[in-house]
């Protein structure tokens, strides 16, 4: 019983620190497939296609201060000039991003 709890013990904390690495990771390929082309590889929007649609700075403090359920109504819907997503992303691929997203806000542009 005790071997039993430490196995459960020891996936559940696996699963704690695993899940974010693989949404980042999935996140980073959707990333790039959907996003890089405005957004720059490394979030800050300074491509060709992304000056002249004013892509968002993902490193902007005032999108790093949005929270996960504005980037998905963002995402899902459109803003501005960029796309609506909700159509070509399910909900998962979605949440995926934004991890992704975040690993880009929390490194030096």
């Amino acid at each position: 019983m005790k071997l039993r709890g430490t196995i459960l013990y020891s996936t559940a904390f696996f699963l704690t620190i695993a899940a974010p690495t693989f949404a980042a990771t999935k996140g980073s390929q959707i990333f790039h497939s959907h996003c890089v082309m405005c957004h720059g590889e490394d979030g800050t929007g300074n491509t060709p296609a992304g000056k002249a649609l004013k892509a968002v700075n993902f490193h902007n403090p005032a999108v790093v201060k949005l929270s996960d359920a504005d980037l998905t109504e963002i995402i899902s819907n459109g803003k501005n000039r960029m796309p609506a997503y909700a159509d070509r992303l399910d909900a998962t691929d979605i949440q995926n991003v934004i991890a992704y997203i975040r690993t880009l806000q929390s490194s030096k542009p």
